[in-house]
């Protein structure tokens, strides 16, 4: 506290005879903050709360994908599963229309709970997690509502599949109506632990559950943060994702809608072999040792 007392006393001094900075002089910080080093997600969490640039582009993809919205209702053969996604599943006539959408920073904006961890020093773990999705304070990503009650009003349903547990759904499911999202019953929350009939669930993978949305309904769109919320990712290396990425690229911005998420992803894990349970520190050399210089 001497330490801030000094800081504005100087400040006073400066101002009163003329010679402030031109900069802006820093608040002092909370004692939570405080007690907190640097944070490799402090940028990344306040540009998704405060930045006018995330907020533009959230609305601007929403805002794309509902003016395509008739074109894909109007062609019987508009399909948005890769084509070996669908392969077990049953033909699109007279299936009726559905789009898919991850939830977390796709639907439901979690940068408070990403924010408590910057403040607190801490990482993600399930309990933490969990009791988040119980607060049920998640607020929409901006121009998500504009384009579920567009899609809601045309007659197609919306599936919310996530690696939310199966055991958060009550949490979630009230949490989405709470904010307005079309919610049709519990049946359109596909989350993760929900076993599929003649499916093989690997991981945290959404694959299986993807097929089970094929075998209901015509998938028109989907909506995701992360590569694997549109397709399998079978080996988790920026290589093996690079090349997913170029095989499916004409379906970005037409029946694929990927959100920006700069605060967590499995492009990360990528980074570090997957290899979570080392130290932050080894984890950040690695990232470190990734970036591109240009030399």
């Amino acid at each position: 506290m001497r330490a801030h007392v000094l800081a504005a006393t100087l400040t006073a001094v400066l101002s009163v005879a003329g010679c402030a900075s031109m900069q802006p002089q820093p608040a002092a910080p909370t004692a939570t903050v405080a007690s907190a080093g640097a944070d490799d997600n402090l940028n990344a969490v306040l540009w998704v709360q405060r930045s006018a640039e995330y907020r533009a582009n959230t609305i601007s993809l929403y805002r794309a994908a509902a003016a395509r919205l008739d074109t894909a209702l109007a062609n019987p053969d508009w399909d948005a599963l890769a084509p070996s996604e669908r392969a077990q599943a049953a033909p699109l006539a007279g299936l009726p229309p559905a789009v898919i959408v991850d939830i977390d920073e796709t639907v439901l904006d979690n940068s408070p709970y990403q924010a408590r961890l910057v403040a607190g020093g801490g990482e993600y773990d399930d309990d933490s997690w969990a009791a988040w999705v119980e607060e049920r304070k998640a607020e929409p990503v901006p121009g998500v509502l504009e384009f579920a009650r567009a899609a809601h009003a045309a007659g197609v349903t919306i599936l919310y599949l996530s690696n939310r547990a199966q055991h958060l759904q009550q949490a979630t499911l009230d949490n989405l109506r709470a904010v307005g999202l079309p919610v049709k019953d519990d049946s359109v929350f596909l989350g993760l632990g929900m076993q599929v009939e003649d499916c093989e669930q690997r991981g945290s993978e959404k694959l299986c559950r993807r097929r089970l949305a094929g075998r209901q309904y015509r998938v028109l769109m989907q909506f995701g943060d992360q590569l694997g919320d549109f397709v399998e990712v079978a080996t988790n290396t920026p290589q093996a994702r690079a090349g997913l990425l170029d095989a499916h690229q004409a379906w970005f911005g037409e029946r694929w809608w990927m959100l920006a998420n700069p605060t967590y992803g499995s492009w990360e894990p990528a980074l570090f072999d997957n290899a979570w349970r080392q130290p932050r520190d080894e984890r950040r050399r690695h990232k470190r040792d990734s970036l591109n210089l240009a030399n």
